[in-house]
């Protein structure tokens, strides 16, 4: 058994090895084209993507990567009659399957840490490489397209000459209802503060309107300067998906202890209110705003609640591959791979993901208990420990 257990080990090695380098490369391709396209990345910056792209890339690679391994290797152990072979010698062939199932737990574990790392030091590493090149990406499109837009500022130009912005016309949306800014001037210049996260505009010879209400004119040097990040804020509870595991709980008690005060003294300013008046102020939009905050309080920490749930499912849907893909070649015994593959991609497809989608949307809103998102790993454990004790049985 020694043999054939070193067999197995050494070919799931170099099938995942094989397999996990191709659809890497194809994941990381896809996730820095996405950025390309969304951020209008210079080919430097892509480059510098790259490491915050490639734990990304590689948690959603595994599970597949680890499928395909497990479905190949057994799929052509059950092809050559082997499984049948360990059979006759009285062996279980969930021995010849638990090579398979160790390595896919510490797969598993490997997977969470990368999700871990993923969502919290490669998000912000790639937030980071495009604040660094907003300056350089702002030229890039208003070269290219002669407009700019990040967030509420839009810059148009009629043209760019070096590092001047020719006939630059900046729109900037300002909260609620009130109108745009409009700042209108010869010749422009753009600067960005990486230490603040700040783009400003220097204009010459220009004006600024607000509606129909303000219309100012300016000859020498006027400046505006937008917020386009934050490169000192590491990580905001805001974001829960966000945060790596290890701030999760204290984050998670921080916010309970905030609502609990937000709680109490909503209700004591309501009880006086109430009791001492004016009743009128029962109405009032503070109440509502303090509504609103309260909820968002109570949604914030059911989200956090959830995250680390989804982290270790999603992590875990190595171990549950593998045993499903395992047990389902072996019941097969076809060395065509595609179709063992193919036979659990599907299902995983259809019901995997969704069910952990349903589950997560479902306990991020509170309607399921966060333990609920393991409901589609529980489901293909279950259908690989049936598909291996019937194996087992024949």
């Amino acid at each position: 058994m020694r043999i054939i257990t070193r067999y197995i080990v050494v070919e799931l090695l170099k099938t995942t090895a094989i397999a996990a380098i191709s659809i890497t490369l194809l994941m990381l391709g896809v996730g820095i084209v996405r950025e390309a396209l969304n951020q209008k990345l210079p080919l430097d910056c892509l480059l510098r993507l790259v490491p915050y792209v490639l734990p990304d890339a590689l948690r959603v690679a595994l599970p597949v990567t680890l499928l395909l391994a497990a479905t190949a290797v057994y799929g052509r152990l059950a092809g050559s009659n082997e499984v049948m072979a360990v059979k006759a010698a009285g062996v279980s062939p969930a021995v010849l399957l638990s090579p398979a199932i160790v390595l896919s737990v510490a797969f598993s574990l490997l997977t969470v840490w990368l999700n871990d790392v993923a969502v919290s030091w490669g998000r912000w590493g790639i937030c980071r490489v495009v604040l660094e090149a907003a300056e350089q990406i702002a030229y890039n499109m208003l070269k290219l397209q002669h407009q700019y837009t990040h967030g509420r500022l839009s810059i148009h130009v009629r043209r760019v000459d070096g590092r001047k912005l020719i006939s630059p016309t900046i729109t900037v949306r300002l909260s609620g209802d009130k109108p745009p800014m409009t700042i209108s001037a010869e010749v422009a210049e753009l600067k960005s503060d990486l230490e603040h996260g700040i783009l400003r505009v220097r204009l010459r010879n220009g004006t600024v309107e607000v509606g129909d209400k303000l219309k100012l004119r300016f000859a020498d040097q006027y400046e505006q300067e937008w917020q386009v990040g934050n490169p000192h804020e590491r990580f905001s509870s805001d974001h829960p998906s966000w945060l790596p595991l290890r701030v999760i709980r204290a984050e998670l008690r921080h916010q309970r202890e905030e609502l609990a005060e937000l709680e109490a003294d909503t209700a004591v300013e309501f009880v006086r209110t109430l009791l001492m008046g004016p009743w009128e102020e029962l109405g009032a939009k503070k109440w509502s705003e303090r509504k609103e905050l309260l909820e968002y309080k109570r949604g914030l920490i059911q989200r956090l609640q959830t995250e680390p749930y989804r982290r270790w499912a999603a992590g875990f849907s190595c171990f549950c591959f593998v045993l499903v893909g395992g047990a389902m070649a072996m019941r097969l015994r076809s060395r065509e791979i595609l179709t063992s593959f193919f036979l659990c991609f599907v299902p995983i497809l259809v019901l995997y993901y969704p069910f952990l989608a349903l589950g997560v949307d479902g306990a991020k809103s509170g309607m399921l208990p966060p333990w609920c998102v393991w409901g589609g790993n529980l489901i293909f454990a279950g259908w690989g420990t049936w598909l291996l004790r019937r194996e087992v049985n024949t």
